[in-house]
């Protein structure tokens, strides 16, 4: 993720690279993009993150110039794209098959666009010598994409993608075909030639993880509509909606009805029996509103005892530990038949671990520790 003074999108007087502005894209009576509007600022590693079908990839399509938007405007650098061949815009895509020539060498394929845009011998020649050095592959400038590794397709595809030097470049699942340890490689160093060569990125991805390591700003969507659209922190720690608690990562879920208890303090009744939860919020909500109170698992603690100053505690059986090497989560059933998830990290060896399954257990939180969100 980018430092945090790197936030064009707090500066009023930012102009940004992409706008959309209401789009609407249609397929006969299918709404792939529901009436959307957004603004990606340059240098900017933007993610749009979505299940399958949300309309990530045609929001791609419509920028690269494969689709045109039914409604509404597209911008660039404050152009209008529509109608703009995709070969004239300056924008290049990078497939998840990463679309490599297999006859030709790897300094070849990065040669490739800049020869079909008739550049002079010796600027190609200094370009893709330079696009050999930023992705580390000056070794195998002469050997042919199937002669190299996954990853070395990957950036061999990357550096034909930015030896035109684009405004913007759009990756759609770029890491989709790499193993789990050489996709979280891949990952720092795309983010490291992102900022080395100032280009703005625009990823599809579906792989929450991937999103949250690599983006300046997320943008979580959902049947063709932004559901909320922040930077990974906001998006994890202060999600809008429970489409969104729920999407990324882990969360616990306690539906009830909320009673305001003096300033940003809030009860909730949630379950028959059971003590009411207490939850912190900036938010206002009417008494007897129906809500959800969203908690994520590594803030909820697991003891043998109930803890004497709990905001909150809940007593249940432990009934799945799922051992994770570094961490363990516990599931544990509560008497309403709610599984809550509790994360411990795994400091000690495994045979002196504290809980084991059909243990009872005490789990607690503060009141701070949960996000208050309307039903």
């Amino acid at each position: 993720m980018q430092t945090s003074s790197f936030e064009p999108w707090n500066d009023p007087d930012a102009r940004p690279l992409i706008r959309f502005r209401n789009v609407t894209k249609r397929f006969g009576s299918f709404t792939a993009i529901d009436n959307l509007s957004l603004d990606i600022y340059e240098r900017e590693f933007f993610a749009l993150l979505g299940p399958s079908g949300c309309g990530k990839t045609t929001m791609m399509r419509m920028l690269a110039g494969f689709e045109d938007p039914t409604e509404g405007r597209i911008e660039l650098a404050g152009q209008d794209i529509a109608g703009i061949p995709p070969n004239r815009r300056a924008v290049n895509m990078m497939f998840q098959s990463y679309a490599l020539f297999p006859h030709l060498s790897v300094w070849d394929n990065i040669a490739f666009g800049l020869r079909r845009d008739r550049k002079p011998k010796e600027e190609v020649a200094a370009r893709v010598e330079e696009m050999l050095r930023l992705t580390r592959l000056e070794n195998f400038a002469h050997r042919k994409p199937h002669q190299i590794s996954g990853g070395q397709r990957q950036r061999v595809a990357l550096a034909r993608s930015l030896a035109k030097a684009p405004k913007l470049l759009l990756l759609d699942e770029p890491m989709g075909a790499l193993d789990a340890k050489l996709r979280q490689q891949t990952q720092f160093e795309l983010m490291d030639i992102q900022e080395k060569t100032g280009t703005t990125f625009v990823i599809v991805t579906h792989d929450q993880e991937e999103a949250m390591t690599v983006a300046s700003r997320i943008a979580v969507m959902d049947e063709g509509r932004l559901i909320q659209v922040a930077t990974p922190d906001r998006i994890y720690e202060e999600p809008e909606s429970v489409y969104v608690a729920d999407f990324i990562g882990e969360v616990n879920l306690f539906e009830g009805r909320v009673t305001p208890e003096g300033e940003g303090r809030f009860r909730v009744d949630w379950a028959e029996g059971q003590p009411p939860l207490v939850a912190a919020s900036a938010r206002s909500f009417a008494p007897g509103q129906a809500c959800f109170l969203a908690i994520r698992p590594e803030k909820v603690a697991i003891s043998a005892e109930r803890p004497a100053d709990a905001d909150n505690a809940v007593q249940g059986r432990i009934h799945d530990i799922a051992y994770l090497g570094n961490l363990s989560i516990y599931h544990v059933q509560l008497p309403s038949g709610q599984i809550v998830k509790a994360q411990t990290s795994n400091t000690r060896r495994i045979a002196r671990r504290s809980f084991t399954w059909e243990d009872t257990v005490w789990l607690s939180w503060t009141a701070t520790a949960g996000v208050l969100l309307a039903d």
